[in-house]
């Protein structure tokens, strides 16, 4: 927990963020062994983007994750080998190559959301009402900004539950 900074200042919640990361990262683990096959970080991140956008080139899943070009490079053919995502000549390229997500990559990101939102569930149900509501809220807000920080579609003020994008 972050000691010595004023709560409620973007230093304590970032340190707070960063240590429920840690937490959250221990459930996903959990979750991943409860779920149909080993899914890295890595390639849950890229399938997120890759389901969010569509359809996408190698260079913007770059821009979406940060990562150097070989990097994302390497990773679209170790996803691509084990039939998560397609290859498909661009629509607006001759020289492109676009990726969207295979059936088989799309039944496996939802059987590991499905995987990690158990897991979560059970956290969140020793929570009380207030809480799990303020918390609700707060995530809400933090989904909007995060989304438009790295890119991704803004989901919009009125919308209910959550968008689905993790990245």
């Amino acid at each position: 927990m972050p000691q010595g900074l004023p709560r409620h200042t973007p230093e304590y919640v970032a340190e707070l963020a960063c240590h429920v990361s840690e937490l959250l990262d221990v459930l996903y683990g959990r979750a991943q062994e409860a779920a149909a096959g080993p899914l890295p970080p890595s390639q849950f991140r890229a399938l997120a983007v890759i389901e969010e956008r569509q359809r996408v080139n190698q260079r913007t899943l770059g821009e979406a994750l940060g990562s150097r070009p070989s990097s994302v490079s390497r990773l679209c053919d170790r996803l691509e080998a084990a039939g998560l995502v397609e290859r498909l000549a661009s629509s607006t390229s001759r020289r492109e190559v676009e990726l969207r997500l295979s059936r088989r990559g799309a039944v496996v990101l939802e059987d590991f959301r499905a995987s990690r939102a158990r897991e979560i569930a059970v956290v969140l149900e020793t929570m009380v009402p207030a809480h799990l509501r303020t918390l609700a809220e707060g995530l809400e807000q933090f989904e909007r900004a995060a989304t438009g920080h790295i890119g991704l579609h803004a989901v919009p003020e009125d919308a209910e539950g959550p968008s689905g994008t993790v990245a």
